[in-house]
């Protein structure tokens, strides 16, 4: 199923506010209701679901049950993805307990490192190798998303080195621009753009 990216990220979002629900057997939600817990608009929830093949009952609206079903179905692999976290640091540690706390088919199995007391050791739950092992690593635990949250001068480097290892997924929490093949499907967080975004809108019309 060919889906815009942006489908995803919103069909990742209702998935996760819907598991916050305590019981979601035999219980339905509008489209409204989940458009304004999201801050969108009951077209856009309709349309997005209706891609994936669901459409609600007109007095009762979605079944929560098959909407997780469903929305699973479609984003999830069976066996899921393995991940690596390339910079234990503070950020990379911080990404590893958000990731590991929430129910996700996302798997770190690998964090890489050159500081001398991390390697060998569990951070967060998760083995620290030296940075000079990712290809040896990564091959051995079929890592195929990479999680970039090292220093931006080396981070090409690391780039290259993960995609040459097999690595098909990439999430840039360096900064800086990636170059990289074009069947790579890469993903940059930007704190500052995101920022200067806000910035924008929230700005006085006077100024």
């Amino acid at each position: 199923m060919n889906l815009p990216p942006r489908t995803i990220e919103r069909l990742s979002k209702y998935r996760r506010l819907l598991k916050k629900y305590p019981k979601t057997e035999g219980l339905y939600i509008f489209s409204h209701h989940l458009a304004r817990l999201l801050n969108l608009t009951p077209v856009q929830v309709r349309r997005d679901l209706m891609l994936i093949g669901l459409s609600g009952n007109h007095r009762k609206g979605y079944n929560i049950t098959e909407l997780l079903k469903v929305i699973s179905q479609t984003i999830d692999t069976e066996q899921g993805h393995n991940l690596a976290i390339v910079g234990m640091g503070n950020l990379g540690r911080a990404v590893t307990r958000f990731i590991r706390k929430n129910e996700t088919r996302m798997n770190i199995v690998a964090g890489f490192d050159i500081d001398q007391s991390k390697l060998n050791e569990t951070i967060e739950g998760v083995p620290c190798y030296h940075i000079s092992q990712i290809e040896e690593y990564i091959k051995v635990l079929s890592v195929d998303i990479a999680i970039l949250t090292t220093s931006p001068e080396s981070a090409q480097e690391i780039a290259d080195r993960v995609i040459r290892s097999g690595v098909t997924g990439i999430l840039n929490f360096t900064s800086v621009h990636l170059d990289v093949p074009k069947e790579i499907y890469l993903k940059d967080y930007d704190i500052i753009t995101s920022l200067e975004e806000i910035g924008f809108f929230i700005k006085s019309p006077l100024q």
